[in-house]
This record gives structure tokens, sequence and C-alpha cells, in this order.
């Protein structure tokens, strides 16, 4: 059997860069991997692996994506020909070849404190990945706060609050904060109203607003 590679034997790992995904991200939702087909089909790797060492890559790709730190490899022997479905003997058959499934992947010093494979194009999928989750994150949030505080105006003008009172956003805005700190429970009426007014005295009284509260 071939003896196994250098990639895969212990090493200092203070000597290691630090991988720069933390163990704590999740992308629990990612069921797609985006693909840049001719850059794929450009690579060193694409262009001069034997198909079934080029397969084996592929496998690998898509595993690290379901690995913690995601976008890892583990560097034990084992674990990745248990990942590929193939024998301990067949991995060294293939890591013994010019260009191998480990092609481009290297150690890391991961936060968990692992040492763990890492590839630069997987960690820049993955990293695509977790800004791409972020931003559907912020954008969901900013919604579910925008249509929170609209119901707010809306309950305002339901028990009498003047119409520019309920427009100020920023007021509105101000209050919402209030309310989330000092209305427990559904925001439902009648006891949604009793908060409403403590919140409207607390405006008042921090200057927060100079109009009429409610219609006359």
């Amino acid at each position: 059997m071939s003896a196994p590679l250098p990639i895969l034997q212990l090493v200092d790992s203070s000597a290691l860069p630090e991988h720069t995904v933390s163990a704590d991200e999740r992308l629990d939702s990612h069921y797609f991997i985006q693909w840049n087909l001719k850059r794929w089909r450009k690579s060193q790797f694409r262009q001069l692996a034997e198909p079934e060492v080029g397969w084996f890559g592929f496998l690998l790709f898509c595993e690290a994506h379901d690995e913690t730190p995601v976008g890892t490899l583990p560097v034990s022997e084992e674990l990745l020909a248990k990942a590929l479905g193939i024998t301990i003997e067949r991995w060294r058959q293939l890591c013994a070849r010019k260009i191998t499934p480990l092609h481009n992947w290297t150690q890391a010093l991961c936060d968990n404190g692992e040492v763990r494979l890492v590839h630069p194009v997987v960690t820049e999928v993955v990293r695509d990945a977790l800004d791409r989750r972020d931003v559907r994150k912020a954008s969901s949030e900013g919604k579910a706060v925008y249509q929170r505080q609209q119901r707010l105006s809306e309950a305002m003008r339901d028990i009498g609050c003047d119409k520019a009172v309920c427009a100020d956003r920023v007021l509105i805005e101000r209050l919402d904060a209030w309310l989330l700190e000092n209305h427990h429970g559904q925001r439902r009426m009648p006891q949604f109203e009793a908060s409403i007014s403590r919140a409207l005295r607390h405006a008042a009284e921090q200057g927060w607003m100079g109009r009429v509260i409610r219609k006359v």
C-alpha cells in the first residue's frame, strides 16, 4: 500500500494559517452550491486529473459543505475514505496519483481548535453563501420590522391618535422600540391599547413629540 500523503501527516498547528470561517457558522438551508462552470473547465484539476480522481474530488467539494466548519474536510484518511464510500486502500491508491482528490487542499487551524483541510475555491463559495444568507436575513428582518411598525401606526389610528402622529416615522420607531421593552405578550387589544397609552405618555415626557396625541 502507498504511504499516506504528507498533507495528512501531523504538523505543528501553531505554524498553520487560520481558517476564516468560524465553526459557529451554519448554512442549514444551503441546498445549492454556486458553481463557476468556466472556472471549473479551465482549472488544472479538471484538465489534468484522471476521470475517477476528478469525480471523487468533486464529491469532496460537495461533502465539505456539510462539515464543521462549513467548507472544510477532516485530515483523517479513514474519514475521507468513508465520506466517499471507498476503502482506505483505494483512497491511498488515489492519493498516489500525480493529481489527487485533495488537489489544492491544505491544512488550516480552525477557531474550534481543530486542524482541518481547506480549499481556496470552496472557502470562497462558502463565504459568498454566508454573505448572501446575511443579506437575506437582514432583508427579512427589515421587512418584519417595517410591518410591525406599520401595524402599530394603524393601531394608534384606530384608538384615535392624530393622523400626523401616526404618520411620524421617527416617533413610530421610538414607540415601537419602547413597546418591545415594556409590552409583554402579543400586541392585541385591549391590552395593547393600554401599552400604547403608556408609550405615548413616555414619548411626551421625553420630548419626542409636540403634537396632539389624540383627537378631541
